[in-house]
C-alpha cells in the first residue's frame, strides 16, 4: 500500500539540503506564459511586492524580478538560500509557508512554484491570507510532466526508481486544498491563480 503520510510531514524543510547545487543547476524554468498570467490585471507591475514562498534557489523569484516585481524569496532551507545568487529586485528571507515572518497585509502577490504540495494547507493558507493586501492574489504553479511523451515518461520512470516510488511523485500537484479553501476564491486558470476574497 502506498504511503499516505502528508508530504508536509516528510521533513520538507531539510530534505533538499544536500541537493541545493543540483537544484540551481538542473531544475527546469517556468514558461513566460505562466508569469504573464500571474501578473495580468495588475495596474503597475513595478509597484507589485511579492512573496515567493518555497523559493528554493530563486528560479521563479528571478523570473518575477525580471519583470520589475519586488520579490521576497521566502525559503526555509539554509543551503538553498546560500546557493541562490544575488539578483536585482529579489531579497531572500528565512521563513516558511506556515510562518513567512512577513508583516500583515504587506504583499500584493504570493507565489508558490513547484512547492505547495510540501506545505501544510491548514496553516499556510491562513498565513498567505494574513500577509496579502486586500484584493491580493495567490498563484500556485506546477510544472507537470506529459506522461504521453515517450522521453518524459522514461525520465519519470528513472526518477521513480531511485526515489523508491516516493509518494511526492504521485502527489506533486495538490490543488484540492485550494479548491475547498473557504479563504480564497475559485481558480480561474490552469496555473491556479487565485484572488483573495
Amino acid at each position: 500500500m502506498a504511503d499516505q503520510t502528508p508530504l508536509h510531514q516528510m521533513n520538507p524543510l531539510e530534505r533538499f539540503s544536500n541537493r541545493a547545487e543540483d537544484c540551481a543547476r538542473y531544475r527546469p524554468n517556468y514558461p513566460m506564459e505562466a508569469i504573464d498570467a500571474i501578473l495580468s490585471g495588475f495596474n503597475s507591475v513595478a509597484s507589485i511586492v511579492a512573496a515567493d514562498v518555497g523559493a528554493g534557489t530563486g528560479i521563479s523569484s528571478r523570473l518575477l524580478g525580471d519583470r520589475g516585481v519586488q520579490v521576497y524569496a521566502v525559503e526555509p532551507n539554509l543551503a538553498m538560500r546560500q546557493t541562490a545568487e544575488s539578483y536585482p529586485n529579489v531579497t531572500f528571507r528565512a521563513g516558511n509557508a506556515e510562518d513567512t515572518e512577513l508583516p500583515d497585509t504587506s504583499v500584493d502577490l504570493v507565489t508558490c512554484f513547484q512547492a505547495f504540495h510540501w506545505f501544510d494547507p491548514a496553516r499556510c493558507l491562513p498565513e498567505f491570507h494574513r500577509i496579502l493586501k486586500l484584493w491580493g492574489r495567490l498563484a500556485v504553479v506546477w510544472n507537470t510532466r506529459d506522461r504521453t511523451d515517450e522521453f518524459t515518461n522514461g525520465y519519470s520512470e528513472i526518477v521513480r526508481q531511485p526515489s523508491n516510488q516516493h509518494p511526492a511523485e504521485e502527489r506533486m500537484v495538490s490543488e484540492q486544498p485550494l479548491l475547498t479553501s473557504p479563504i480564497f476564491g475559485k481558480s480561474y486558470c490552469q496555473i491556479w491563480c487565485m484572488k483573495k476574497n
